[in-house]
């Protein structure tokens, strides 16, 4: 390991990192829980097949700092969190797997909130909720939203259409052509919003018959997973996993704005800057993929509801808005605009709630 655990905390400024490990279940996982200033840390399972314990660690800490900015910026009151769970073979996801994961999400005590990402089905939810209740996108019959998906997808539409009202004077998709990186289950209800919106889409997957489908239930086109960088195009959206924009792939970009539903899309923070020198517009993928993460979370208020979650969503349009009047305002890429947007929000209601402990402190002591 090229750091100590503790470096890593103190480099993505986490504040605790749970090992699980239940040999019966097959069960080895991290969960990461970055900072829990505005609320529990939430965040989704990720099942993969990673290359080293070292591997899942860093993804499981990069993604939940992810969310940790999602959701301040989205103006949810959450902190961020992360599990990474490791597998040799997608034949060793199952119900003894999540429901012994389930009981150490429990054991947390609310700390933690998980739900779905790469690798993990509302059915397996559905397995963690036997042991635990703190779980989100469950089955609409349960409560939940059902899965993240189409609300993710409707939030990068909303945040492609804020992008083009910045480049292109008005905010229609139509006649634009877009290059979709990735067609799994958020990149197949983008390219269905994008042709609905009149556009003009390519796609291109690992998985061919990922590609198949979208092309023949929407009559797209589609291109090699190495042509896609290089398509002629009006936006570029990277919806599969992340690090896609980074020094090999920025040459090749022929577009106008970068904006998808991958997390980490920079393989380095820089490449923002790369990207804004190039003359590309980039929505920051916290902000602009947030609406998944919206749409769960609705649940808290008495039980989901799809109608309000929708209203929710839309909102993504305004926040990606924001990122990008901020980078004007203040000269600075727009992945720099967002993290102030969100920092800020944590710096103030960190602030709020370190009064109301004094205040608490100072009527205890009066009552004594």
């Amino acid at each position: 390991m090229e750091k100590s655990i503790f470096e890593y905390m103190e480099e993505y400024g986490h504040e605790q990192l749970v090992f699980c490990r239940d040999e019966k279940a097959g069960l080895k996982a991290i969960i990461a829980i970055h900072n829990t200033t505005l609320g529990p840390a939430t965040g989704g399972t990720r099942v993969w097949t990673y290359e080293s314990e070292e591997d899942a660690l860093v993804d499981a800490l990069r993604l939940s700092q992810g969310m940790t900015y999602k959701y301040a910026a989205a103006g949810i009151n959450l902190g961020g969190g992360k599990t990474t769970v490791i597998i040799e073979s997608p034949e060793q996801k199952g119900e003894q797997l999540f429901r012994a994961l389930g009981r150490f999400i429990d054991n947390l005590n609310g700390r933690y909130i998980t739900g779905e990402d790469v690798g993990v089905t509302v059915g397996d939810l559905e397995y963690i909720n036997m042991e635990t209740d703190l779980v989100v996108g469950l089955p609409v019959e349960n409560g939940g939203s059902g899965g993240p998906s189409p609300y993710t997808a409707m939030g990068v539409i909303g945040g492609m259409k804020a992008c083009c009202k910045e480049i292109y004077g008005n905010e229609s998709l139509k006649g634009k052509r877009v290059a979709v990186q990735g067609v799994g289950n958020v990149g197949h209800d983008v390219v269905k919003y994008l042709v609905e919106d009149g556009a003009d889409v390519v796609v291109a997957d690992v998985d061919e018959n990922r590609v198949k489908r979208a092309v023949e239930e929407f009559k797209v086109s589609a291109v090699g997973v190495d042509e896609i960088y290089g398509v002629d195009c009006d936006i570029f959206s990277p919806c599969a996993l992340g690090a896609t924009i980074n020094d090999e792939t920025i040459p090749k970009l022929k577009c106008k704005i970068v904006a998808g539903s991958a997390n980490n899309q920079l393989k380095e923070a820089r490449h923002g800057e790369v990207l804004g020198q190039k003359g590309i517009l980039y929505a920051p993928d916290f902000i602009i993929n947030a609406g998944g993460t919206i749409a769960d979370t609705d649940q808290f208020e008495g039980g989901f509801c799809p109608e309000r979650a929708r209203k929710k969503v839309a909102r993504v349009y305004n926040n990606v808005a924001n990122v990008i009047e901020i980078s004007k305002r203040e000269g600075i890429p727009t992945y720099k605009a967002a993290n102030r947007l969100a920092e800020e929000r944590i710096r103030k209601i960190g602030e709020i709630n370190k009064l109301r402990v004094k205040v608490s402190k100072k009527l205890a002591r009066a009552s004594e």
